[in-house]
């Protein structure tokens, strides 16, 4: 803290008031600058050619309306900026194309989008920051730490808070279709059982499901609709269990599996796992029940003993307190 202090006073004594103002945005505009270039220099990539040309096929639809097969949308802006916005490690790629996935964002310019909005909303707070400190300091001095962290806290929230969403919303997500799922299996045991083959089943279960639980519904819908392309049956399931991310899925798809490997009955296999998943829900139910009590012993503490005791107590300590003072006259 002394050299801080020390710092501070050289930078004030030699720039005024908003020397460390001047330090901190010199130091942010290198760091800045230090970063851009490893983050601009592309990574050669075997897919280079592919997406060259795909660029190329894009601009020349641009050109010619007549010839574009889909309209062009307002993120296919950021195509230019794809080496910079998406990572190039194929891994890191799939790990966060999958994670948008199971959050509900299916579009390919979903990851471009994801990390514009961190560095839009990283740079905005920062500058956010930078000005607030300029007009917090231009009424008196400031302290050193104090400025950094009104200058640095804004910047790391506009940076975390796309994240923070994603997560939200994928934890949302695989809680509505944990929910919904038992429903699910009940519509789909009362079609197999009333003659239908598993592809109309899913079919009318999705279109069931579509006002009550519309994520678990669109799920089911890109089932029916891989299965109507022609696409293995195992394949379509399993990718199903990759994109949701649930266990009880996972759990389903295996069922299936097994059930269309040794030629079981799916209808025998759908009554004994809708069973199961309908103890599974009324346990979860009961789990948070027996949480409740606990949760509420903190509350009920702060609440409910403090006055408790100020009733109990309170008359007795003001005797105390008069016979004291009297006694003392």
């Amino acid at each position: 803290m002394d050299i801080i202090a020390s710092l501070n006073s050289l930078l004030i004594d030699r720039f005024g008031a908003l020397g460390p103002l001047y330090a901190v945005g010199v130091l942010g505009f290198l760091m800045i600058a230090l970063t851009l270039p490893a983050f601009l220099k592309k990574r050669v990539d075997p897919l280079d050619k592919f997406r060259r040309e795909t660029r190329e096929m894009k601009a020349a639809s641009t050109r010619d309306p007549a010839t574009s097969l889909r309209p062009t949308s307002r993120a296919d802006k950021l195509e230019r900026f794809s080496h910079f916005l998406e990572p190039q490690n194929e891994e890191e790629f799939s790990a966060i194309r999958l994670k948008m996935m199971r959050a509900g964002y299916r579009t390919k310019n979903a990851i471009r989008i994801f990390h514009f909005a961190q560095l839009a909303l990283g740079l905005g707070l920062l500058v956010l920051g930078v000005l607030f400190t300029i007009v917090n300091s231009a009424s008196g001095e400031v302290d050193t730490t104090k400025l950094i962290l009104s200058v640095i806290i804004p910047g790391a929230i506009g940076y975390y808070l796309p994240r923070y969403w994603v997560e939200r919303r994928l934890q949302t997500r695989q809680q509505e279709i944990t929910n919904g799922f038992p429903d699910s299996l009940d519509m789909m045991l009362v079609c197999v059982e009333a003659g239908q083959s598993l592809d109309q089943s899913i079919v009318r279960v999705a279109r069931e499901m579509r006002s009550g639980f519309p994520d678990l519904a669109e799920e089911y819908e890109i089932v029916a609709q891989e299965m109507k392309a022609g696409k293995d049956k195992v394949q379509v399931l399993k990718d199903m269990a990759e994109r949701c991310g649930v266990t009880d899925i996972s759990s389903f798809v295996t069922v299936l599996i097994q059930s269309a490997t040794f030629g079981t009955s799916i209808a025998e296999a759908l009554r004994v796992f809708s069973a199961e998943m309908r103890d599974k829900r009324v346990m979860r139910a009961e789990e948070k029940a027996n949480v409740l009590p606990t949760k509420l012993t903190l509350g009920t503490m702060m609440f409910t003993v403090p006055p408790l005791l100020i009733i109990l107590i309170g008359p007795s300590v003001y005797a105390i307190y008069d016979t004291l003072s009297n006694s003392s006259f």
